[in-house]
C-alpha cells in the first residue's frame, strides 16, 4: 500500500507519479477527498484536544483563588465525550481510506518508461543468437508424433486450458524443477517449501486482493484461496513480523503450482499451454534494506538470465513501461524467451521491485538505530517451468522430428 502520509502531505505530486500507470482518475478522486476528509477531522480533534488541555491547567489556578470549579468540570466532562466522538469519526475516516488505498497501485521508478501497453516497454538487452532451422521450425503443440502433451485428456479432467504431460515431457518437466531449485540455492537463494492455499489475509499482504479477486480460485466456504504465484507465501512467512537486521537480505526460492482463472485473457493463446489455469513455476523472493534493493534486484534478473543461457535459451530483457507495470511492482524487468514456432519473444519470467508497498501491507519491519523500518520486498519469477519446456520442445527440435535436451538437463534425466 502507498504511504498513506506522504499521500496526504504531497497528493498532486504522488497523483502525477501514478499517472503513468494510467490509474482512474475517479479513483484518485475518492482518495483525494478522503484524504482532505481525514486532515480536517483530524485539524477538528487536535483542537479539542487542545482545549482540554488548556482548560485542565485551569483546576490549580481555580483552587489557588478559592473559585468554584463545579462548571469547569462540567465543560472538561462534555468536551471528552466530545473528543472521544471525534476519535471515533477519525478511525472510521482512516478505515475509510485504507479500502480506497488498498486499490491504489504502487507508484512507479522514475526511471519506468512512459507507456500504455506491451508495445511501449523498452529492450534492454538480447542473451544468445535465435537458432536457424533448415525446415519449417513446429509450434509446441504439433508435436503429436511424440505424444508429448495431451489437451482432450486435460479438458476431459478438468476444463479448457488444462493439459496433461506425458513421457517425456513430464519427465523434462520434473527435471527443469530440480535444475531450477538447484541453480538458485547455488546462488545463495534459500529453498522453501510452502502450501498453495493461503487465507485472504496473504493476499491482501502482496496486493493480489481485493483488486484481483475475480482471477483467483476460491475454497468454497473458506476464506481460502489457490495461489497465484509463491510469491504470496514466501513474502507471508514474514507478515506482521519484525525481523532482526542481520538476517537480511533474505533470499527464498521454491517451486510451487500456480492457479489463475485468466479472467482478463479470454480469445488469448487458446491453443497449447502458454497461458494455462494450473501451471508450474519456480519463485525467487527477497526481503531486503531498502539501500539494498536495487542491487538484489539486479541479482535476480541476473540469476533468471543466466537460468535460461545455461539452458540454451535465446531471450531478451525488457523494462517494463508504465502502462504495462504490474499493480504492486515499483519497476519490473520481463526476461522473454524465443519461441520459434511462433517467431516471437514470450515472457518467461518477470522480476519486481515493490519497494516497501507490500512490506507496508504486510507490516514486515526491521529493527535500526531502535527505530522499525519497513523492508523492501521483491519477487521473480525462475522461471515458468511449462513455458520453460515449450521453448526447449521449439529451440531443441530436430528435422526428424525428434526433441534433443539441453546438456545441463541431462544428469536430471538418468
Amino acid at each position: 500500500m502507498i504511504d498513506l502520509k506522504a499521500l496526504e502531505n504531497n497528493f498532486d505530486e504522488i497523483a502525477a507519479k501514478l499517472q503513468k500507470k494510467k490509474v482512474d482518475s475517479a479513483l484518485l478522486e475518492a482518495l483525494k477527498e478522503q484524504a482532505l476528509k481525514l486532515k480536517a477531522q483530524k485539524a477538528v480533534l487536535e483542537s479539542l484536544q487542545a482545549e482540554q488541555n488548556a482548560k485542565s491547567k485551569l483546576f490549580p489556578l481555580y483552587q489557588k483563588e478559592g473559585k468554584d470549579i463545579t462548571a469547569l468540570k462540567k465543560e472538561l466532562a462534555q468536551n471528552k465525550q466530545n473528543i472521544a466522538k471525534e476519535q471515533e469519526s477519525l478511525r472510521e475516516l482512516e478505515s475509510d481510506l485504507q479500502k480506497i488505498a488498498l486499490n491504489v497501485p504502487n507508484i512507479p521508478d522514475a526511471d519506468v518508461p512512459a507507456g500504455d501497453e506491451e508495445e511501449d516497454n523498452v529492450e534492454i538487452k538480447k542473451v544468445l543468437d535465435i537458432p536457424e532451422f533448415s525446415f519449417p521450425p513446429k509450434e509446441h503443440w504439433d508435436f503429436e508424433a511424440l505424444d508429448f502433451i495431451d489437451f482432450e485428456r486435460g479438458v476431459k479432467l478438468s476444463k479448457s486450458r488444462f493439459s496433461v504431460l506425458k513421457h517425456q515431457a513430464a519427465r523434462l518437466e520434473r527435471a527443469l524443477i530440480n535444475y531450477m531449485l538447484d541453480f538458485n540455492r547455488e546462488r545463495g537463494f534459500e529453498e522453501v517449501s510452502v502450501p498453495y492455499i493461503v487465507n485472504r489475509d496473504s493476499l491482501l499482504a502482496t496486493g493480489q486482493l481485493p483488486k484481483f479477486e475475480d482471477d483467483l480460485f476460491k475454497i468454497e466456504g473458506e476464506e481460502l484461496f489457490l495461489i497465484p504465484t509463491a510469491e504470496v507465501p514466501l513474502t507471508n512467512l514474514y507478515r506482521d513480523e519484525i525481523v532482526p537486521s542481520e538476517q537480511l537480505p533474505i533470499m527464498m526460492t521454491a517451486f510451487t503450482a500456480c492457479f489463475r482463472k485468466e479472467a482478463g485473457s479470454a480469445g488469448r493463446d487458446t491453443r497449447g499451454m502458454i497461458r494455462q489455469h494450473q501451471f508450474g513455476k519456480v519463485e525467487l523472493v527477497a526481503i531486503t534494506k531498502p539501500e539494498e534493493s536495487d542491487a538484489i534486484f539486479d541479482k535476480m534478473v541476473t540469476c533468471a538470465s543466466d537460468l535460461l543461457t545455461s539452458l540454451g535459451l535465446p531471450h531478451r530483457q525488457v523494462m517494463l513501461c508504465g502502462g504495462d507495470l504490474g499493480f504492486g511492482a515499483a519497476k519490473t524487468i520481463d526476461l522473454e524467451v524465443w519461441l520459434p514456432g511462433q517467431n516471437r519473444y514470450r515472457e518467461i519470467s518477470s522480476v519486481s521491485n515493490t519497494r516497501d508497498f507490500q512490506a507496508r501491507r504486510a507490516q514486515i519491519r526491521y529493527k535500526e538505530e531502535k527505530k522499525n523500518r519497513l523492508v523492501h520486498t521483491l519477487n521473480g519469477s525462475s522461471l515458468a517451468v511449462g513455458r520453460c519446456l515449450i521453448a526447449i520442445i521449439e529451440n531443441y527440435q530436430q528435422a526428424d522430428g525428434s526433441v534433443a535436451v539441453p546438456q545441463v538437463l541431462k544428469p536430471y534425466l538418468q
